[in-house]
């Protein structure tokens, strides 16, 4: 059976005068995944999701989403959007702005009013329903946009830079959100600088660098992939670490430390035995993990800078 993606981009381009914003993205995201995005200032998120939302027409290439072509108004019925930069009406309380964005949508009195009670309740602001906007700090705008993007229950909701705004509980609370919503099979594509969230929250990751996708990567190969292992010895030699090849790659031998990548801590014992019976003097060896940081750095460049 094939399988089902809520986006799917062939070389979609973005031209504004003589300067490519988005030069060429392809990419896929899975139905029900959430997705992470993420690139430098500067690298295209930003005009690549007005694309996919139809608020920039793309200069060529194609999409899909949700299997309609970007733009098609049936298919936007299905979507919920939380901008970085929102501009709510003020002027109205947290219940008049979401009951304004359910009639935009076409809801019933009934299901929307039923809808609000049980987002407000879900975002933690059920005791500010009568609040004017204009009152919220910007961490409960946040929270209330939010709300907003998941009103119509779509299958296919864009949160960029959800948890600026928000304190480690907010965070937490968008975070179960986010997973809640992975449970009910709603896709969700995440733009946020904030790695340790996208760490915690996200199935995959794309990189995007001066417009392209340069990676795609599985977040579950955090935990069982390569591993950084620093080895303090002496009378280390070529010859001794030409002979670590068997347990790892990438071999890097700078005096009394050499630097190697397993596959598997379960290989340092025999590591430590190895360097012993060559008449290595053992100090100390010391696994790390590569965090998202770190392959972020390493997939898009440290001159970009976050």
């Amino acid at each position: 059976m094939p399988e089902s993606f809520a986006i799917e981009t062939h070389e979609l381009r973005k031209v504004f005068g003589e300067q490519a914003a988005v030069k060429s993205l392809t990419l896929q995201v899975k139905q029900g995944e959430v997705f992470g995005f993420l690139g430098p200032n500067g690298a295209g998120k930003t005009t690549s999701i007005k694309m996919l939302l139809g608020l920039v027409a793309p200069t060529s290439g194609s999409a899909l989403l949700l299997g309609a072509p970007i733009g098609n108004r049936a298919m936007l019925r299905h979507m919920g959007f939380l901008p970085e930069h929102f501009r709510f009406q003020e002027w109205l309380t947290a219940g008049e702005f979401l009951e304004l964005h359910g009639q935009l949508y076409g809801m019933q009195d009934r299901d929307l009013k039923s809808r609000i009670n049980e987002l407000l309740e879900r975002v933690g602001l059920s005791d500010f329903r009568k609040k004017l906007l204009r009152t919220f700090s910007k961490g409960m705008l946040q929270r209330i946009g939010l709300a907003q993007a998941l009103l119509n229950r779509p299958k296919l909701v864009f949160l960029d830079e959800p948890t600026s705004g928000l304190d480690p509980v907010g965070r937490r609370l968008v975070r179960d959100i986010i997973h809640q919503l992975k449970e009910e099979g709603t896709s969700v594509f995440l733009n946020s600088h904030l790695l340790s969230e996208i760490e915690v929250t996200c199935d995959r990751v794309a990189f995007i660098r001066h417009g392209e996708v340069v990676r795609v990567m599985e977040l579950s190969s955090l935990d069982v992939g390569q591993i950084n292992v620093t080895i303090h010895a002496k009378c280390l030699t070529p010859e001794i670490a030409a002979g670590l090849s068997q347990w790892g790659k990438n071999i890097q031998m700078d005096g009394e430390n050499l630097n190697m990548n397993l596959t598997s801590e379960s290989a340092m014992p025999e590591i430590t035995r190895y360097l012993v019976s060559r008449g290595a003097e053992v100090y100390a060896l010391t696994p790390k993990r590569a965090s998202l940081e770190e392959i972020f750095i390493e997939t898009v460049g440290k001159d970009d800078g976050l």
